[in-house]
């Protein structure tokens, strides 16, 4: 026979049961039927398989129906109980999360989901939710990281995948607006991050790339710049601003050859006329560090050489100077083993330059303008035949100075220099014959007889 005592505790276990059996199997009132759901965009908290009981499961599914009808009160009592009794079934943890977002309380919806994620990383359901309240609390860099991990976790999430796409899509344009605002405002760290932001998002982006290697670039971080200029150029070979790029930082690097390549790619793609003279100075600039020190100084120098100016006549006349080098076969005794040997062999047998009768070419002499004026009027003989008006002008034309009379065994050389626009008297009047001439003022002329050179024939 049970005592009082013993009945008393056996009633108060069974109470306690049911209460139990309450929260856990029977919901505050009967579910609705749902035909249009309040919030069609909420992901079902789908129990994977074998996790909860069909009791807990038909518990779970409608509070799943409370909420989806607008009564997030109840949808909250039933997802609450089923959470207290049974904390291991974390889908419910993902509806109480669902339950925050229809209150508009994204912070405590991620709290929810995170504890749905705590036990299962791979929730779907809870992954897509926690985006939702990221991207409310506005952190849509975070939301696109779980909308991603959600549709990696359940592909069928075919709506997502679209959502995800489409922020995606707007987090790179704002990141890219917020580059090109930092960068305009030389704010050039924050314009780099923003860039390759957006370049973690969208890596197949060439302009982003490109965009990138010129901040870089602004901020003298040539090796970055050019690794992101050259990786545009690959992504989109026929892009001709990457290649003029590629071509700035390899000038800004004083690689003129490399330089010259990818302006005259780049001009191959974009024909202008600015694209090919870059390629075609930097392919001079190359050919000029590779010279001696001799000629790399003769720009600066106050007076120069025979040498010198033989050099100078070989390289910048060069086919000028190799269609005449064969008339005139001449013997040079004192040049052997001299850093312009080369040119002052070409330009000797071209008629340019003299040997002097004891077959001497004195490479050290001082030149003078005389000198000068006497190559300038043999180049203008040999491109006579190719400028045939012109050359009638020099031909005949006689300037007047006032050191130098017309019967002057130099008069004529310095006559059609002057003729030709290669020359030029002083202001006073004169030619100065005996004066030095200045490295500038041997460019000058040579680059004015180069020029006739490369002129249409007139």
């Amino acid at each position: 026979m049970i005592s009082v005592r013993s009945r008393g505790a056996v009633s108060a276990i069974f109470v306690f049961l049911g209460l139990i059996a309450a929260c856990t199997h029977a919901p505050p009132a009967t579910a609705p039927s749902v035909t249009t759901p309040k919030f069609p965009d909420f992901v079902f908290p789908a129990p994977p398989q074998g996790t909860g009981t069909p009791a807990l499961i038909d518990q779970h599914r409608s509070a799943w129906q409370f909420l989806q009808a607008g009564d997030v009160r109840d949808a909250d009592r039933t997802f609450n109980a089923i959470a207290r009794v049974t904390p291991a079934f974390y889908p419910a943890e993902a509806g109480l999360g669902y339950v925050a977002l229809a209150r508009k309380d994204s912070q405590a919806a991620v709290s929810h989901f995170d504890r749905a994620l705590a036990q299962n990383p791979a929730y779907a359901p809870a992954l897509a939710g926690k985006g939702d309240a990221l991207l409310a609390l506005g952190r849509a860099d975070a939301a696109l990281g779980a909308f991603e991990a959600a549709v990696a976790a359940d592909p069928s999430l075919s709506d997502l995948k679209s959502r995800a796409e489409v922020l995606r899509f707007r987090n790179v344009q704002q990141q890219i607006s917020a580059a090109r605002k930092f960068a305009d405002g030389g704010q050039l760290d924050e314009s780099r991050k923003a860039y390759q932001s957006a370049i973690a998002a969208s890596p197949q982006s060439a302009f982003l790339y490109r965009e990138l290697a010129a901040v870089e670039r602004r901020a003298s971080d040539l090796d970055a710049a050019l690794a992101d200029a050259e990786k545009a150029a690959t992504l989109d070979p026929i892009d001709a601003r990457a290649l003029a790029l590629v071509g700035e930082i390899h000038e800004a690097r004083r690689e003129w050859a490399k330089a010259a390549d990818a302006y005259q790619a780049a001009a191959a793609i974009e024909t202008t006329d600015t694209l090919a003279a870059r390629a075609d100075a930097m392919r001079e600039r190359a050919a000029f560090e590779a010279m001696p020190e001799d000629y790399k100084a003769i720009g600066a120098a106050a007076t120069i050489t025979r040498a010198q100016l033989a050099s100078l006549l070989g390289v910048r006349l060069e086919d000028v100077v190799r269609r005449a080098r064969g008339r005139n076969a001449v013997v040079v005794t004192d040049v052997r083993g001299n850093w312009a040997y080369a040119w002052i062999q070409a330009v000797t047998r071209a008629g340019v330059m003299e040997v002097y009768s004891n077959h001497t070419f004195q490479p050290n002499a001082t030149v003078r303008r005389s000198d000068l004026a006497q190559s300038v009027s043999r180049v203008l003989v040999l491109l006579a035949p190719d400028h045939p008006r012109a050359a009638a002008k020099w031909r005949e034309g006689r300037p007047r100075f006032a050191d130098v009379s017309s019967g002057h065994l130099t008069y004529p050389a310095a006559a059609a220099a002057v003729s030709a626009g290669v020359l030029a008297a002083t202001d006073d009047g004169t030619f100065q014959l005996a004066r030095p001439v200045t490295g500038a003022e041997a460019m000058a002329a040579v680059e004015k007889l180069a020029q006739i050179a490369k002129s249409t024939a007139r």
